[in-house]
């Protein structure tokens, strides 16, 4: 998903992202620690909140900030009858500036 129109802004600061049994959660393939961060994304079209998963380093961000996102994905899911939609990303980093609207 393209971010480069859009502003985004963390609504709430990054979190361990945490199993059932309150563990952090790692990546498959390379054990990294995975942390989840909620943001805002606004647009012309108006704006949402969603959660983003990141793997690795905690994302040094915090509530407030205008950040970058690379790479976001977002990945449908079903389970036991409910379903949405997951987002991940290789990283969230502080903005320079707000991106601006057009």
């Amino acid at each position: 998903m393209d971010t480069s129109t859009k502003q985004v802004m963390v609504s709430k600061d990054p979190v361990e992202k945490t199993d059932q049994n309150g563990r952090q959660r790692t990546e498959r393939d390379t054990g990294r620690p995975m942390w989840s961060t909620q943001v805002f994304v606004q647009d012309d079209d108006g704006g949402d909140v969603i959660t983003i998963t990141t793997a690795g380093e905690k994302p040094n961000v915090k509530v407030g900030q205008f950040v970058t996102v690379s790479r976001l994905e977002a990945l449908p899911w079903a389970t036991n009858g409910r379903n949405g939609v997951a987002f991940r990303a290789v990283e969230i980093k502080a903005a320079a500036a707000p991106a601006a609207s057009k």
